[in-house]
């Protein structure tokens, strides 16, 4: 009964901040629209979720110090992806943006072929090859050469590659639990996010929306996005299926989308739309032989 309530207490968990970071982009650009313009934003907020994070994790420092460089490092490196997604959403439009970073489980699955020798079954390659249909649709669907089309757009696109390299490295080497798990990457994310928003962005001036605004923005942001809900997160995937998670999560795809479009008036064209479907069908065959094999097994 136990492990009954414990599974649909993940499940929970992992289904609700797949929605909640169908909501992200609000946050994100009421801050951009108080002053922290573009990667500032993201600062703001991961340096919140940092201070957060920071005394929780420092009780369990003798993990951290035991840990696998690797693991620690691919942590540090799904921050940074989650730092490009971040950034992205403000500088594209949201449906785009999350189908574009949605693209992970097509590089997940050739590194695993050509990086780590794991076994490609079938539906993985048609996973690949319906995957890399979509990216091509979607981008191409106004008339313009398949490539993406804005800064916010490549970012997406880097952000899902990146994470496909840091998932797989967590997947193989990390041992850590999750509040120290996510303290690491959101230490990743925040110098990330320090290096681009010096490179890309002038420092602000003025906050226009005013000081009480963006702290509260950025602290209740940080909380509840980074440190709440990714520490959930880690703690719900180690107790369910890869399969289960990966599906359960494309509900931000959903929430996301429908949002932007209701609240910002951002609309995919229908070409988009398919090619994005696509991408989503990409993603279910990625995940579907583990879900099979499980089955099978029972």
């Amino acid at each position: 009964m136990q492990t009954d309530k414990t599974t649909t207490l993940a499940t929970a968990i992992v289904t609700i901040t797949g929605a909640f970071w169908g909501f992200y982009w609000m946050p994100l650009r009421a801050l951009d629209a108080a002053g922290l313009a573009g990667a500032w934003a993201t600062l703001a907020i991961t340096v919140a979720a940092f201070a957060l994070l920071l005394v929780p994790a420092m009780r369990q420092v003798s993990v951290l110090r035991a840990a696998h460089p690797v693991a620690l490092v691919s942590l540090m490196l799904g921050g940074a992806a989650f730092t490009l997604y971040s950034i992205a959403l403000i500088h594209g439009r949201v449906a785009m943006i999350i189908l574009l970073f949605f693209l992970t489980p097509v590089w997940s699955t050739l590194i695993g072929r050509y990086v780590m020798g794991w076994p490609t079954p079938r539906m993985r390659v048609a996973a690949i090859v319906v995957g890399i249909a979509g990216l091509f649709v979607m981008l191409s669907a106004k008339g313009q050469a398949p490539i993406p089309q804005s800064s916010g757009e490549w970012m997406a696109l880097l952000a899902g590659m990146l994470w496909a390299v840091a998932s797989t490295g967590i997947r193989v080497k990390s041992t850590l639990p999750p509040v120290p798990a996510n303290f690491v990457f959101v230490l990743g994310a925040m110098l990330t996010t320090l290096v681009l928003a010096l490179a890309m962005e002038p420092l602000p001036q003025a906050l226009p929306g005013g000081l009480a605004l963006v702290t509260a923005l950025s602290v209740g942001t940080g909380g509840i996005w980074w440190a709440l809900s990714l520490t959930a997160l880690m703690w719900a995937t180690l107790r369910l299926e890869p399969a289960r998670v990966g599906i359960l999560l494309m509900i931000e795809v959903l929430i996301g989308g429908v949002s932007a479009a209701l609240l910002a008036g951002e609309h995919l064209a229908p070409m988009e739309m398919a090619g994005g479907a696509l991408v989503l069908i990409a993603a279910v065959l990625e995940v579907w032989p583990v879900r099979q094999r499980l089955a099978d097994a029972t």
